[in-house]
Order: C-alpha cells, then sequence, then structure tokens
C-alpha cells in the first residue's frame, strides 16, 4: 500500500478525535458557566418563624452582604407555621437551580424526630446543606415575675407542689422552645402544661402578659424581657456562661449536670443543587459571616459563627438528627406532652 494511502485514515481519525474532544469541551461549557453566571434572577429566602424572631434577625443581617456579592435581590418571605415545616415544605419542592434558599433552626431535625407523621420531607435526602450559620450559647429559662422563684431548683419545687397548674409555651412539637421545658419536665419528673403557639412571638407576648409561667427563649429575644423586667432568667442550657448575662447560671450549675442545649441556625437548598453553585452560596456565607460587623452584632444577640464546611454541616446535621430522635424517645417515654 501506498504511504500517503496509509496515512489518510490517521488524518481522518485525528480529526475525528478533535472534533469529539471539541464537542465534549463544549458540552461541559454550561456547567462551568452556570457556576460563574450564578445567580441569574432575584433570589428568595424563606424563614418559617416571624419577623422580630432571632432567625428573621440573622436573615436580615446576612441578606445586604449576600446580595452585594451576588449581584442580585434578595427577598425575605415568612412562611410562619407548624415550627418552620411549611417553610421548609416550600424550599423541599422549589426547583433546584440555587435561586430558593431556606435559612432555618435545629428545628429542621427536631421536627422530624419529635413529628415523624407530620413532617412530608427528609431534612437531609430532600435538602442540600449549604453551612451552619451560628449556633447560640443556649436557651434562657424565664418565668414571669409573678412567680415566686429566682432558682431552677425553687421554680421544680414550685412545680411539684402544684403538679398541672403551671405552664409554659412553645412553637409547636419539636421547636426548641418545647424541647427546652420538655427537658427540664423529663430531668426533675414535674407536670408543667403546654399551650401551643404559632410562633415564639405570640408566646413571649402571652409571657409578658402573665398568660402563661415560663418560657425557653433565644438570648436576643429574652435580652429585652429581661432588661424590661417583663420576665425573670433563672438559667441558660448550654455547657458555659454566656458573657451577655455573666452572673446568669446554666443548668449544669443550677443542679441539672445531663441539661444541655443549644440552638444553632443553617442555610438550605433544594435537593440536586449543583456543587458548584453550593460551593459559591457558600464561600459567600462565610466571607458575610466573617465580616467584623456581623461578628459584632452576633455577640451582641448571643451567637458564634458556625465556620463549617459543607461536608462537616452534613455530618452535623446527621448526627443531629440522631440525638434529636433518641431525645424524642426519652421525653416522650417519660410522659412529655404530645400536644
Amino acid at each position: 500500500m501506498h504511504p500517503s494511502c496509509r496515512s489518510a485514515p490517521r488524518a481522518a481519525r485525528g480529526r475525528l478525535l478533535a472534533a469529539l474532544a471539541g464537542s465534549l469541551a463544549l458540552a461541559g461549557l454550561p456547567a462551568v458557566a452556570s457556576a460563574q453566571d450564578f445567580p441569574t434572577r432575584q433570589i428568595r429566602l424563606i424563614e418559617g418563624f416571624g419577623a422580630g424572631g432571632v432567625v428573621d434577625l440573622v436573615a436580615r443581617l446576612l441578606m445586604p452582604k449576600l446580595s452585594a456579592a451576588l449581584g442580585q435581590p434578595i427577598i425575605l418571605e415568612n412562611r410562619v407555621g407548624a415550627a418552620g415545616v411549611i417553610a421548609s415544605s416550600t424550599v423541599a419542592k422549589a426547583p433546584p437551580d440555587g435561586h430558593t434558599w431556606l435559612i432555618t433552626t435545629g428545628s429542621h431535625t427536631s421536627n422530624t424526630a419529635f413529628n415523624p407523621a407530620g413532617v412530608p420531607y427528609d431534612p437531609i435526602r430532600d435538602f442540600t446543606a449549604v453551612t451552619q450559620i451560628a449556633r447560640t450559647y443556649g436557651m434562657v429559662h424565664l418565668v414571669h415575675p409573678s412567680i415566686p422563684a429566682r432558682t431552677v431548683q425553687e421554680f421544680v419545687a414550685l412545680a411539684r407542689k402544684h403538679p398541672g397548674k403551671l405552664t409554659y409555651g412553645a412553637a409547636g412539637v419539636g421547636n426548641i422552645l418545647h424541647i427546652g421545658a420538655e427537658m427540664l419536665k423529663s430531668v426533675t419528673q414535674t407536670d408543667i402544661r403546654y399551650v401551643q403557639y404559632k410562633g415564639a412571638a405570640q408566646a413571649t407576648n402571652d409571657l409578658m402578659g402573665g398568660h402563661i409561667d415560663t418560657l425557653f427563649l433565644t438570648t436576643p429575644v429574652a435580652m429585652p424581657l429581661i432588661k424590661g423586667g417583663k420576665a425573670r432568667p433563672l438559667a441558660i442550657t448550654g455547657p458555659i456562661r454566656w458573657k451577655g448575662l455573666p452572673d446568669l447560671p446554666t443548668m449544669r450549675e443550677s443542679g441539672f449536670p445531663d441539661f444541655d442545649l443549644i440552638g444553632w441556625f443553617g442555610l438550605w437548598l433544594p435537593a440536586n443543587v449543583r456543587p458548584e453553585i453550593v460551593a459559591r452560596l457558600h464561600a459567600e456565607v462565610e466571607r458575610a459571616v466573617a465580616d467584623p460587623d456581623i461578628r459584632a452584632r452576633f455577640d451582641e444577640l448571643g451567637l458564634m459563627p458556625g465556620n463549617m464546611r459543607t461536608d462537616e454541616f452534613n455530618r452535623y446535621v446527621a448526627n443531629d438528627l440522631a440525638q434529636m430522635r433518641e431525645l424524642a424517645r426519652r421525653i416522650m417515654k417519660d410522659g412529655a406532652s404530645p400536644n
């Protein structure tokens, strides 16, 4: 065979391979472009606990920074109800394009643990975890000023003396307000009646009005009540004291070594959002939380930055779900109020 005839097929094969390589490269361009171009329109940031609550405060702190960094407006939507389940359900059903976000609390896992039949989604499988934004020093155990108790021990003694007479408020079963009170009931074997509210704001108003006797609240929501003399703090539920209330003992220091409860806040997207979009959002949230002004405001609110990589947050959420399921089993076994 003539040498030129043998080289022709090689040249044809080379051109074909080059064409295929070019096609594959072009096929990969949309993925790169989608990450670089994201976001392309207005972003919906959905939360389920109402204006004025700590989730709302954290969201509004971050929104200006994230909007400026991403070059798109961010609209906060309050989908209040069912201890955050309505908001989470909305995001779980949204298109996985990265333009719908969920900011919520540890109720993301505790709702499923305490009320699995009432939660129409899987808190891990049906979402894409981005990062833990912040965590708290714990909940503040408050009582109305008319309650003659200045320590947790005194409050427990009062509850034992009047079983079923004292009341606490919470925004649904599995909400951290509910968990704090039910943990107290469980470890002290007391009977305190549960009054359910749509949100923490309504429960807080009723505590100030004397319509309920006790409440577990986050530090930023509790502080105005304490400063205004509308409620008396007895303890904080985390493992260490908070400098905002340096004289307030922890539940451990109050004689309950097994009582340890903190709150946390995270950012999620619907399931199956592209990894490069998740990475972009994680980087921007991390940058926003590192801003000195936001750090200072977090400090005032009694919050610590989450500082978690996405893989760390995924593990944290899975572990928290397992712990909440065990806690729910223990609390309900001890006779906690289911509704």
